[in-house]
């Protein structure tokens, strides 16, 4: 079956034709683009169909497309909302101004879970092998422009994949550096701030601050940032990017990787005893390849496991991360393909 898929996220745009089958996957024609340099994703969709090859784009069967954010159902059809974009999409009108047969929207995690199984050994770093159960319920968290967040329940002889918003839960200190960091981040967008209202004005709000705020790359450099402020140091790290690339020579650096590492250790074990992951506990999303060494280190599995009388339970959750970087629209053109 040849599929039309994408993976909509805040930094970039993937979008594939390929051909898919139960055991076979072939990309056709592919493109990368820069989300931000487009104002919606028609327009990168219209680009993506022109300049692939003619006979391909005739030969499209069905369609399917991951959203960095919640994806409504209505009695109109489909709608979603990119999180970090300002783009809305309508899936029945897109197909048709597409000329698409039909069009599936889905959350970029919940197509991440359609591709888990597709995967093989090679694009997986095992953390922690724990005891996997067959057909045990999964956890699938992944850090990158935001945190996402899907869980994978079996039933009538498969995985389902329930797309969630877990990311915007609020953050839950485990210690007085991170009780720090959220009065700090609580400062950084406070409405009086914002406002230029001091809090004996009257502004007495006190912002929202989730793990979508803290386990992403802007994230990372409110960390960094918290940590300089902490040491009355000089920044000498301009983004997240250079804060990874950095933590060899300057301790403030490795030290918010270090902290960035075990609030999302710990947040993947809050997840995992949500819905009791003995099917295993898979680490997505663009960040967690690129900061691998120091989510091996340790880290990241003792704060996962540190739950009080659970840590034993903890332990034997299979943990690992997922390094193939297309997993994404992998999972929507499968999805596409069991339409």
């Amino acid at each position: 079956m040849k599929v039309f898929a994408g993976d909509i996220g805040g930094t970039k745009t993937l979008l594939q034709i390929a051909d898919v089958a139960d055991d076979h996957y072939q990309v056709i024609y592919e493109q990368r683009f820069e989300s931000q340099r487009y104002d919606d994703f028609l327009s990168l969709a219209q680009n993506f169909l022109a300049s692939a090859p003619h006979n391909a784009v005739a030969a499209i069967d069905d369609a399917c497309v991951a959203v960095a954010g919640p994806v409504e159902s209505t009695k109109t059809g489909q709608h979603a909302q990119v999180t970090n974009l300002p783009w809305h999409i309508d899936a029945r009108s897109l197909a048709a101004t597409l000329r698409l047969p039909r069009l599936l929207l889905i959350n970029d995690f919940q197509a991440i879970g359609h591709a888990v199984d597709a995967l093989g050994s090679e694009d997986f770093v095992v953390l922690q092998p724990g005891q996997c159960q067959p057909r045990a319920p999964r956890i699938i968290i992944g850090a990158g422009t935001g945190l996402g967040v899907a869980q994978m329940i079996w039933q009538a002889g498969q995985y389902h994949i329930i797309p969630s918003e877990g990311g915007h839960a609020d953050f839950a200190p485990a210690n007085e550096t991170q009780m720090a960091l959220l009065r700090y981040m609580q400062n950084s967008f406070s409405p009086c701030r914002e406002a230029q209202v001091s809090p004996e004005a009257g502004c007495r709000e006190r912002p929202h601050v989730s793990y979508d705020r803290i386990l992403c790359g802007a994230g990372l450099m409110q960390i960094y940032k918290f940590l300089q402020a902490q040491t009355n140091g000089d920044a000498v790290a301009y983004d997240a990017a250079a804060v990874s690339a950095a933590a060899n020579t300057d301790p403030v650096a490795r030290a918010a990787l270090d902290l960035f590492v075990s609030i999302y250790g710990a947040q993947a074990g809050n997840l995992a005893l949500f819905n009791l992951a003995y099917g295993g506990v898979y680490v997505a999303g663009g960040i967690a390849p690129k900061i691998l060494p120091y989510i091996e280190a340790g880290g990241f599995i003792q704060a996962f496991c540190d739950k009080g009388r659970m840590t034993g339970l903890m332990a034997t959750m299979p943990v690992s991360v997922i390094t193939h970087p297309k997993v994404g629209v992998m999972g929507a053109a499968r999805a596409a393909a069991g339409m």
